[in-house]
């Protein structure tokens, strides 16, 4: 283990115990992940094109997450970590199995608006379970030993995405399972995450039946809701604002990357003969659009995988936490202005592999080391509030940029490129503020 970072006596069981589980939540993930863009893709809306669909469908995630995070906050003040955690994560596998249900060719040919609906629960289950079991992480260890451990463990979320993509490449591709049966096939990583939750609950000792969110630092006042909570924190809105601009700027980026995957598609469906809105031009799209992202997301956490095991929790001990979140902006303002000069497909993917792989590495390190000062109480609220709403209102803004640029500019391709180049010169700014924030609250707890 000292091959990725510093571990110390005693600390490396929980340490491999907690690997394996997040290692399990993004295999099951990324099991449901390219699932959903095959569907989506075959979900037309009248009057709208493709990215449109997808793009909107992103806003919508936002407006679902507020009450949704308002019933997590209250959960989180009522129930010990472990069952909180346990509890959410069974919900998610009952919604798989019902969307299993719903899929075309199991019960029902084609309901309409489905893939729109399942678009909206996979952006909702894939920050949702990641975020609690990095609030989780943050609870678990205090700031020395979360600087040296929360890295490696991370290496296991990298794996986890990896080695899912992977396999649900191999098991459509050679039959074994259908893609309409990978929601199933899910089930089985994300149960199994459960237990090892309750056995590193167990072991450390510190839950027992307080209740996750017990209260707040003495002095602070009673928030709300855990909206209101973040708003109220300097350290906390900074924080939203520097996720928010990350997830408008990356979403910009993947919208347009599927619309170029879907005027590729179309034109190969066309050149098999197959006719538009037909269900062979449908499969093939749906199909296509599955193995595509595969590949793709295959590449970007493989990239992932290798910056996470060994690139990481070096640049934390050297750089520090200002260096690593001032990685991904970079290279996204030099991605975005590679891709507004050359703006083709390949072009586009290899960036995007660049981007996402940074952003799932060394940028969710960053993240997540930034909570480790953080009181508990407001982890557990806040972390979930802000990786889960603040990440799709992100979203839902990328969805006004495809509204305004599609319906009323008519923009080309290069025009959104410049628009994420403008971006990210923003987000580098608010990215100096979380540093010289988190700066104090590290200070202040340490003389705590």
């Amino acid at each position: 283990m000292r091959l990725f970072t510093d571990v110390r006596p005693g600390e490396g069981s929980t340490a491999v115990l907690m690997f394996a589980n997040v290692f399990l939540i993004l295999c099951a993930y990324y099991f449901v992940k390219p699932l959903r863009e095959g569907w989506i893709a075959i979900s037309d809306v009248s009057g709208l094109s493709k990215m449109e669909v997808k793009a909107y469908s992103s806003f919508g995630q936002s407006l679902l997450l507020i009450p949704i995070v308002a019933w997590y906050g209250r959960l989180a003040q009522r129930l010990p970590r472990a069952s909180l955690i346990g509890r959410a994560s069974l919900f998610c596998m009952s919604n798989m199995v019902v969307f299993w249900a719903l899929q075309p060719g199991i019960f029902f040919e084609h309901l309409p608006i489905s893939g729109i609906v399942f678009y909206l629960w996979v952006g909702m289950f894939g920050v949702f379970v990641v975020a609690q079991f990095w609030a989780f992480a943050a609870d678990l260890y205090d700031d020395g030993r979360g600087r040296r451990l929360l890295p490696m463990i991370a290496i296991g979320a990298t794996a986890g995405a990896a080695g899912g993509a992977w396999l649900a490449e191999r098991l459509v591709e050679s039959g074994v399972v259908p893609t309409k049966h990978l929601l199933l096939a899910a089930l089985l990583p994300l149960g199994l995450s459960i237990l090892l939750t309750r056995k590193v609950d167990a072991r450390e000792g510190g839950g027992g039946e307080r209740p996750a969110a017990a209260e707040l630092e003495e002095g602070t006042p009673p928030a709300r809701s855990a909206l209101d909570l973040v708003l109220r924190n300097r350290f906390l809105l900074a924080v939203a604002g520097v996720t928010l601009l990350l997830n408008w700027v990356n979403t910009n980026g993947e919208n347009l990357l599927f619309r170029v995957v879907q005027e590729a598609l179309a034109r190969d469906a066309g050149q098999h003969g197959f006719e538009a809105a037909s269900r062979e031009a449908l499969e093939y799209t749906r199909d296509g659009t599955t193995l595509f992202y595969g590949d793709f997301f295959f590449w970007v956490n493989l990239c992932a995988l290798g910056l996470q095991a060994f690139v990481a929790s070096r640049l934390l001990k050297y750089g520090g936490v200002g260096l690593i979140l001032l990685l991904l902006p970079m290279i996204s303002l030099v991605s975005y202005t590679a891709m507004w000069i050359v703006p083709v497909l390949a072009v586009v993917k290899l960036m995007k592999i660049a981007e996402n792989a940074t952003d799932y590495s060394i940028n969710n390190t960053a993240r997540h080391v930034l909570w480790l000062p953080v009181p508990a109480a407001m982890t557990y609220r806040g972390k979930p509030t802000i990786d889960t709403l603040v990440t799709r209102i992100g979203d839902g803004l990328a969805a006004v940029t495809a509204l305004v640029g599609v319906q009323l500019l008519d923009l080309a391709t290069d025009s959104y490129f410049v628009f994420n180049v403008f971006l990210v010169l923003v987000w580098l700014v608010l990215s100096f503020d979380v540093i010289r924030k988190h700066r104090e609250l590290s200070e202040e707890a340490a003389r705590r």
